[in-house]
């Protein structure tokens, strides 16, 4: 009888999984995983370290980082790379060349550092490099990397700041709000914006922006610096952009059930909506 039961159950347990295995193989495809890399990459570290560190610690002198991806047979991606981590500090001086690699940036910034040290009156300051690409988000779509570094040479305090990549997979090209947001979006999303802005800031929608922020004139804008998210497009302002250093950097989350009139038909953001 013991026998018996034990059969029974043995062959309701085969005939549910293959019933499981009948309904999987029959519903489609399965939903995609999003983050899975597509593109296949190493990460490369560049270090530079001042002649007077000797054997100190990196903590306790001149040193200067690089952290970042370097993608399998993807020149332009690697290029905007690159392009971008060199512009994050004091690339935008039209009458100073960019560097061309970033083992150069990185050593140029050590040469700044040499020569600097005769003229500093404190002794025991050392100027620091510390930047990184790093990955954030992959599809067959869409590959995204956040792009942030920290760098001191001398003064009061240092500088933080954050870049976004939006790349399009498929096209092989940066992204920008033209390729995803329909003509004459500006205004429609500057005002939406702002709304969030408002909220965030804790700011009627008539207080006026002159006193605590750096818009210009005193009316709110978006800058540039956007990344797409799977819930929104997400604008950050670094310091000092539009607030005092203290006030660190600002970020403004534009959910996409707040800009569907504005979004653009097939574009890589179609798969975040519902």
């Amino acid at each position: 009888m013991k026998n018996r039961v034990r059969l029974f159950s043995m062959l309701l347990l085969t005939a549910a999984l293959g019933a499981c295995n009948w309904s999987n193989g029959n519903s489609g495809q399965a939903e995609p995983d999003i983050t899975t890399d597509t593109l296949t990459y190493t990460t490369k570290i560049i270090k530079e370290r001042a002649n007077d560190c000797v054997n100190k610690a990196d903590s306790a002198c001149t040193v200067a980082s690089i952290t970042y991806p370097v993608f399998n047979g993807q020149q332009l991606l690697n290029n905007s790379i690159r392009h971008k981590l060199i512009m994050l500090f004091g690339g935008n001086n039209p009458d100073v060349k960019p560097d061309t690699s970033l083992q150069l940036y990185a050593k140029n910034f050590i040469k700044g550092y040499e020569n600097d040290s005769p003229k500093q009156n404190n002794a025991g300051i050392f100027y620091t490099l510390a930047i990184k690409a790093a990955l954030t988000r992959q599809d067959s779509s869409l590959t995204t990397l956040e792009l942030s570094g920290y760098s001191y040479q001398g003064g009061a305090h240092g500088g933080s700041t954050t870049a976004f990549i939006n790349w399009d997979t498929k096209a092989n090209n940066d992204i920008r709000l033209k390729d995803v947001l329909i003509a004459g979006y500006r205004d429609s999303l500057t005002a939406i914006a702002e709304t969030i802005f408002r909220q965030q800031e804790k700011l009627t929608p008539t207080a006026s922006l002159a006193n605590d922020y750096f818009f210009k004139d005193a009316k709110f804008t978006l800058n540039e610096n956007f990344v797409i998210t799977p819930v929104g497009l997400k604008f950050l302002y670094n310091q000092y952009e539009i607030k005092p250093y203290a006030a660190g950097q600002t970020i403004v989350l534009i959910p996409y059930a707040n800009i569907k009139s504005l979004l653009k038909p097939k574009s890589v953001i179609t798969q975040y909506l519902k």
